[in-house]
Parts: structure tokens; C-alpha cells; sequence
């Protein structure tokens, strides 16, 4: 039976190779993106909903289907604040997990980052520890958490500081420590929908770190 897939974050960099990755795949009937202005994707799979993250009451009804995919995030830089970057990467994130599994929506698959821990005194690894937590309450019956390594790809906006540590990353992965080698947006995208529709993975909570997401991808 064939499957529809909820994205958020559909138009960041794993984000947007998952929902054309979704598109492509013949398991998949429909793909619903909630975004905040129009992606500029025309497909007869796609259904895209232009939403106020803010005001969630007012649309959570639509976030129903069979998979919700998370891969809603920003940088510090662009949010301004801390407070504005936990609204988007925590908040905006655990509400709308919180309606889908409300709303019945029985699979959850998250990309979260390598390091995350609630314990962490790196802010950012705080709060992304603190929604693998809170999303691992909810009531799905499936829910896979991706912690990847540094992404690789063509990202719509120039992040000098992490082109830097994707350079440093590279140099350093080919003498020790493989594990934190960078992966691509692509195999990200393609892990998650994997570990979405895998059967002998039907229930449960699973997480992946770092280089366990490379054979997800089949590489």
C-alpha cells in the first residue's frame, strides 16, 4: 500500500533532497510539505501547505499521513538569537510531532546532529539532546533519530564557518577518526526514507549515530 509522506524543513538542504527523493519513489501516493512560502516545486505527488509556524493551531489538523519527516533547522547566524534558534529547531519541530502523533500519524524519522545530548553544555548539542528526548515520549509507533556527521552539499545560503569544518573534516577523516566523516545531503535523504518503510524495523525507537547512517544509504 502506497504511502504518504509529511516533510517539514522541505526546503533546507536535506530537506529539499528528500522531498525529490520522495517524489521519485513509487512507494510514496503523496508528499505534504508544510513550508513558509512556496518551494516553486510543481509535481502531481506534491501538496504543499504555506503555513505561520507560530500559529499551528490553525493548520495541525492537515499534518496527517503515515510518515512525518523532520528536517527543520538554522543557524544561529541567520535566527539572530538563541531564543529564536530554539523556537525553530526545537519548538516548531516538537509541536508539530506532537499533532501528527495526535493526529495518528504512526511513523517519525528526525535528523537530529552528531553529539546531541540534553546534558551538553554546547548549547546547540543541548537542545537537539533535549528533542530526541522529548520526541521519543510521543506516542508514534515508529521513531528513528539521525545524528549525522557534518552534511555535505549546495546549500542555498554561504556558511563560511561550516565550509571551514567540512574542509577540516575531510583532511582529518582520511588519517583517524572515519566515523565523523561528512555525508552528503543525498544519503541522508535516502537513510531516512529507508529506515521510514523498512518492515523488520516496524515499531520501536532507533537511533542512528554518525557513520551508521552511511549502510542505511547502501554505502
Amino acid at each position: 500500500m502506497k504511502k504518504t509522506a509529511i516533510v517539514i524543513g522541505a526546503t533546507g538542504l536535506v530537506g529539499s533532497q528528500l522531498v525529490q527523493q520522495l517524489l521519485g519513489d513509487d512507494r510514496f501516493e503523496k508528499v505534504v510539505i508544510f513550508v513558509r512560502r512556496k518551494s516553486g516545486w510543481a509535481n502531481p505527488k506534491l501538496v504543499e501547505h504555506i503555513v505561520d509556524f507560530n500559529q499551528m493551531d490553525h493548520w495541525k489538523e492537515q499534518i496527517r499521513g503515515d510518515i512525518l519527516f523532520s528536517a527543520l533547522g538554522t543557524t544561529l547566524k541567520k535566527a539572530g538569537s538563541k531564543q529564536a534558534q530554539f523556537k525553530i529547531d526545537y519548538t516548531y519541530q516538537y509541536e508539530v510531532a506532537e499533532a501528527a502523533a495526535q493526529n495518528g500519524v504512526s511513523r517519525y524519522v528526525l535528523i537530529s546532529s552528531a553529539g546531541a545530548s540534553p546534558k551538553s553544555k554546547i548549547f546547540y548539542s543541548r537542545m537537539k539532546g533535549e528533542l530526541d528526548e522529548a520526541v521519543q515520549k510521543l506516542s508514534f509507533q515508529k521513531i528513528a533519530i539521525l545524528r549525522p556527521s557534518f552534511l555535505n552539499g549546495d546549500r542555498k545560503e554561504e556558511r563560511t564557518g561550516e565550509k571551514v569544518m567540512l574542509k577540516i573534516s575531510r583532511w582529518a577523516t582520511q588519517f583517524a577518526f572515519k566515523k565523523y566523516r561528512p555525508i552528503k545531503d543525498k544519503t541522508v535523504a535516502k537513510a531516512m526514507i529507508h529506515v521510514a518503510l523498512s518492515d523488520d524495523l516496524s515499531s520501536g525507537k532507533f537511533m542512528y549515530e554518525l557513520d551508521e547512517i552511511f549502510p542505511l544509504a547502501g554505502e
